[in-house]
């Protein structure tokens, strides 16, 4: 690493190898070099003078970039795509002057940027399987047990943790669902020459419409795509990259959802990101065991959501076949939207697959609050045993006030039981009480809605993916 220049957390710090090469010079421009090796191999199959020696010899120096003569072009020529023909031009000799043939800069640009999106959105979706599946093995593994529900951050009736978990699960299948929809329905640029009239290839092949057609259809199909966008400007419509990115920052929007829940509980001492032995939590404080890895999923979830827009102002703002003023956006939102989504899968994959739960803790917060949701229950089991509904009512109205005084005003346990079993008009013993009592009467389905999700919908969802995926996180 460069310690005299600027270096991007997002490569340095926080996103994976395998998202950083994706965007990488390289790939990038063994990209271009393909691109211009099946445009040559196209064309001579559709009769143009290109020999097999020409296409050999480009084949064979793919991989063979001498960057630093390309650099050298750049800044003559001023324009970079140029600048790596020629690059390109000095290892295949024989190609020199046919590479490129009736193609315009974003014939390369264009093309190699949604093969570039279509590899980043299958890892993005490989890393969701692995988080789905990491949280699926906890919620069926917490799947009974009892925790209480939150509504405006109040107590609110019983769940169990893993059907929480369950509502994590859910959002993240909606993502990738839309992240599967992307990449099965991106379309390459193709060969559309400089306006997207495709003029160039008209004139190439003597003004025959089918061979400019299956010109085309051959590049995309070698390049693993099925289709064409269906017309053009200079330009794909920039609003490809806001659909893209949109599918990305749903995945932080979630993460950022679900994250926030555990810095919640985390502050309740129910539920724990893994700390490792030797983590300082503080500076100062020594004893503290702060969320950490929860908050830099957050922090980096809200760089996401802003920049996804910026593709919306991009595709906003282009004026009639293209204009320039979207390239300099497009190479650093696109990239650094991955690689930022890259960061929290790899984060949310740590932290999910070593979830700490406290459940003695998550049994005294219910224990304290369950009193106070077990007064319906009571009332009718009062009722049954010939109380009157009204004045049964009123009295645990009463009672829950002192109740919850003693408990608010005086930092004692909660007492309204014992008060409704000293009253003689209720007619319940403790053992009544402890028989009401029982967590599992209060949790509804939610066992069996957790196992009826994943078996139904979940396992199904993540089947086809390597969900054996090991992260490499940069604590």
């Amino acid at each position: 690493m460069n310690r005299e220049v600027y270096n991007s957390p997002l490569n340095t710090r926080y996103a994976s190898k395998e998202m950083s090469y994706i965007f990488s010079d390289i790939e990038k421009f063994k990209t271009f070099r393909t691109l211009w090796t099946e445009l040559a191999k196209a064309e001579r199959e559709l009769g143009l003078n290109i020999t097999l020696d020409q296409i050999k010899e480009l084949e064979e120096n793919i991989d063979n970039i001498d960057f630093d003569k390309a650099a050298e072009y750049e800044k003559e020529l001023r324009h970079d795509v140029m600048a790596h023909v020629k690059t390109y031009g000095e290892v295949a000799k024989s190609a020199a002057g046919i590479i490129h043939l009736g193609a315009t800069s974003c014939y390369v640009t264009d093309n190699t940027d949604i093969i570039v999106m279509k590899n980043a959105l299958k890892l993005i979706a490989n890393k969701l399987a692995v988080l789905i599946k990491n949280l699926s093995e906890f919620a069926d593994k917490y799947k009974s047990l009892p925790t209480l529900g939150y509504t405006h951050y109040q107590p609110a009736q019983l769940v169990t943790v893993g059907k929480r978990a369950t509502l994590w699960i859910q959002d993240f299948l909606m993502d990738l669902e839309e992240i599967e929809y992307r990449i099965n329905h991106l379309r390459l640029r193709g060969v559309k020459g400089t306006t997207g009239t495709q003029a160039s290839f008209l004139e190439l092949f003597d003004g025959e419409h089918e061979k400019v057609k299956e010109l085309e259809s051959k590049i995309v199909k070698a390049l693993g795509f099925e289709k064409a966008v269906y017309v053009s400007g200079q330009t794909y419509t920039r609003k490809i990259d806001f659909q893209v990115l949109q599918a990305l920052s749903q995945i932080a929007q979630s993460a950022h959802k679900m994250t926030n829940d555990l810095r919640l509980l985390q502050n309740l001492k129910e539920v724990e990101e893994p700390f490792e032995k030797n983590q300082i939590g503080s500076s100062a404080m020594a004893y503290k065991r702060n969320p950490m890895r929860s908050e830099r999923i957050a922090s980096l979830a809200k760089y996401v959501i802003n920049i996804a827009q910026n593709p919306a102002m991009v595709e906003a703002t282009q004026w009639f076949e293209r204009t320039l003023d979207d390239s300099a956006n497009k190479r650093l939102s696109v990239p650094e939207c991955f690689l930022a989504t890259d960061a929290i899968l790899e984060i949310a994959i740590n932290v999910t697959s070593g979830l700490v739960v406290h459940e003695k803790v998550i049994e005294k917060h219910v224990e304290q609050e369950l009193p106070f949701m077990a007064t319906e229950n009571i009332l009718m089991e009062a009722v049954k045993r010939g109380g009157d509904r009204q004045e049964l009512h009123e009295k645990i109205r009463q009672y829950s006030m002192v109740a919850a005084s003693r408990v608010k005003d005086e930092g004692k346990d909660n007492n309204l039981l014992e008060l409704l079993v000293q009253d003689e008009d209720f007619a319940i013993t403790e053992d009544d009480i402890k028989n009401i009592l029982n967590p599992k009467k209060f949790i509804g389905r939610s066992e069996k809605q957790v196992e009826e999700f994943l078996k139904e919908i979940v396992n199904s969802s993540i089947l086809d993916y390597d969900t054996q995926y090991k992260v490499n996180l940069k604590v």
